[in-house]
């Protein structure tokens, strides 16, 4: 019987399709790629094809550790691609096969017991992008615990999403994550007053009541977090880019594994602000990084677990 895994990104698996190489990606597989590294029993939930593109892709799932016991095969409809031409350091364009196996997800019962089970979700609005997979992501947050961490990965891939679909997601995140683009489109969607960063979160935070915390990451100039106690900005990373392709998955992979660990935010955001940046610095969306991570992690401040705890 297979042991239930602690995160599951749910949506999208493809390929990456850069102009000299093709690499595995999708950022809910992403998420849950780094969150393995980090030290998480991951899973994504996806659909490829009964096709070569369809192994080969799951056959590296394996070879990183990663469970597939929710990728579905799909005999009608090839594994997903994206066409990646990089443009300034801090841009990427993106071209996705229209009619791909994961636009069709199906709610099956693996993959509901799986979430039943699970300590974190990952998604993205992306995937929504055709009624069959947005229908089952509704259905995996209906039959999720009451104290699953629910992170909303917005992820905005012109022209695929509504306002409709991004009001029901962040109607039922407990964390979303967004870039600094990002905001200005959402600003504008939810008639917000303001793009100014800090007043957007907060807005985000009263018209949504049971989010905890907006992330915003901000390219090279860092990160961005609210809570309803605590605004946190942390600086960005220098670093040479190759590409952006993860970057903010990894983000929000580490996000997820300081929520699940307890780690005070500031903490948290460190990490995920270093992640992201070592990402940005490797191609493609999931460089090996276990030994870099393993020095970034020894390089935080830990003094908040030598704190005793408070007596009665």
């Amino acid at each position: 019987m297979n042991s239930p895994v602690q995160m599951i990104g749910l949506g999208e698996l493809l390929w990456d399709c850069f102009p000299d190489r093709r690499l595995p990606g999708g950022a809910p597989a992403n998420v849950a790629f780094h969150a393995q590294q980090l030290g998480l029993s991951a899973a994504v939930a996806t659909r490829v094809g009964q096709d070569e593109s369809g192994d080969e892709i799951i056959a590296f799932l394996v070879s990183q550790g990663l469970s597939i016991q929710l990728v579905q095969r799909d005999s009608l409809r090839p594994t997903g691609t994206v066409t990646v031409s990089p443009g300034s350091p801090s841009t990427t364009n993106y071209v996705f096969l229209e009619n791909s196996a994961w636009d069709y997800l199906e709610p099956q019962l693996a993959l509901l017991d799986a979430v039943r089970a699970a300590r974190a979700i990952c998604f993205g609005t992306l995937a929504q992008r055709r009624s069959a997979t947005r229908s089952t992501i509704q259905k995996c947050l209906q039959v999720k615990s009451k104290d699953c961490l629910v992170v909303y990965d917005v992820n905005l891939r012109p022209p695929f999403f509504a306002k409709d679909w991004i009001v029901k997601s962040l109607e039922q995140a407990k964390v979303v994550k967004l870039n600094d683009d990002e905001v200005k489109v959402l600003s504008q969607l939810l008639d917000f007053q303001s793009v100014d960063e800090i007043r957007f979160a907060k807005g985000l935070l009263d018209k949504f009541r049971q989010l905890e915390l907006v992330c915003i990451t901000r390219s090279g100039r860092g990160c961005l977090a609210v809570t309803c106690d605590e605004t946190i900005e942390i600086p960005g990373v220098p670093i040479q880019v190759a590409d952006t392709v993860g970057a903010g998955d990894a983000f929000t992979a580490a996000i997820i594994f300081g929520r699940l660990e307890n780690w005070p935010l500031v903490t948290t955001l460190e990490l995920a602000n270093q992640f992201g940046s070592l990402v940005a610095s490797r191609p493609g969306a999931m460089p090996s990084l276990r030994d870099e991570l393993a020095e970034v992690k020894s390089g935080l401040d830990w003094s908040f677990r030598a704190t005793p705890a408070p007596r009665d």
